[in-house]
C-alpha cells in the first residue's frame, strides 16, 4: 500500500469514527503511520485528504449495494439482499454520519460525494423497484422513487435509534418492519 492509500484509508476509518470536525492531521498521521511531509506531498489539506477518503468510502459502500441491488431475484429480493448486507449499527452508515457534521454539509465541496453517493443509491433502489412494477411483482400504482426514499429513510433512521439506544436490535426492528412494508407492496395473485 502506498503511502497516499494509507493517509486515505486512515482518513476514512476516522471520518466514520469521528466525523470531519473531530478528525486531526495529526490523528490521521498515527493512524496511517505516515510524516508530515507525505501528507502534505500527496494532499493540500484537510479537505482534500477527507474528500479522497469519502470517494473511498463512497467506492466500497457502491460495491457493496450493487452486489445485492444487481444480484439474482426479483425486486423485493435484491432489495431484501441490499437490507441483509452485514451492518454495524452502533458505528453507523460511513456516508450517513457524516450528514451530521456541520462542518461538512455547510462546505458544498465536501457535502457534493454525500448527495451523489445519496443520489446514486435512490437512483438505483428506484430502477430495481421500477423494474418489480413493470414485471408485475409490485402492486399496480407502487411509487418506486417514494419506496427508494422509504427504504434509505429507513436504514439510515435504523442506524440512529440503534446508536441513541446502544441497541443493534433497534435497527433489526426498524429493517423487519421495512421488510413487512415491501412484502405487502408484492402483487398477489389472488387479485388482492
Amino acid at each position: 500500500m502506498t503511502k497516499k492509500e494509507a493517509l486515505t484509508r486512515a482518513a476514512a476509518e476516522l471520518l466514520w469514527e469521528r466525523g470531519y470536525t473531530g478528525t486531526s492531521p495529526a490523528k490521521v498521521l498515527e493512524r496511517a503511520q505516515a510524516g508530515q511531509g507525505s501528507m502534505y506531498h500527496h494532499f493540500s489539506g484537510k479537505a482534500e485528504l477527507a474528500l479522497a477518503a469519502m470517494a473511498r468510502m463512497s467506492e466500497e459502500l457502491r460495491t457493496r449495494a450493487e452486489t445485492a441491488l444487481g444480484g439474482e431475484g426479483g425486486a423485493v429480493d435484491r432489495v431484501n439482499a441490499f437490507l441483509d448486507l452485514e451492518r454495524d449499527p452502533l458505528a453507523g452508515c460511513r456516508m450517513g454520519r457524516l450528514t451530521q457534521d456541520y462542518d461538512i454539509v455547510t462546505d458544498e465541496r465536501l457535502r457534493a460525494p454525500l448527495a451523489e453517493f445519496f443520489g446514486w443509491l435512490d437512483e438505483r433502489l428506484t430502477a430495481v423497484l421500477t423494474e418489480g412494477v413493470r414485471t408485475g411483482e409490485l402492486r399496480p400504482g407502487t411509487d418506486p422513487a417514494a419506496t427508494a426514499s422509504l427504504v434509505m429513510a429507513a436504514v439510515q433512521g435504523g442506524y440512529v435509534l440503534a446508536r441513541a439506544q446502544q441497541q443493534p436490535a433497534a435497527f433489526d426492528r426498524t429493517v423487519e418492519g421495512l421488510r413487512r412494508v415491501l412484502a405487502d407492496l408484492r402483487a398477489h395473485s389472488d387479485g388482492n
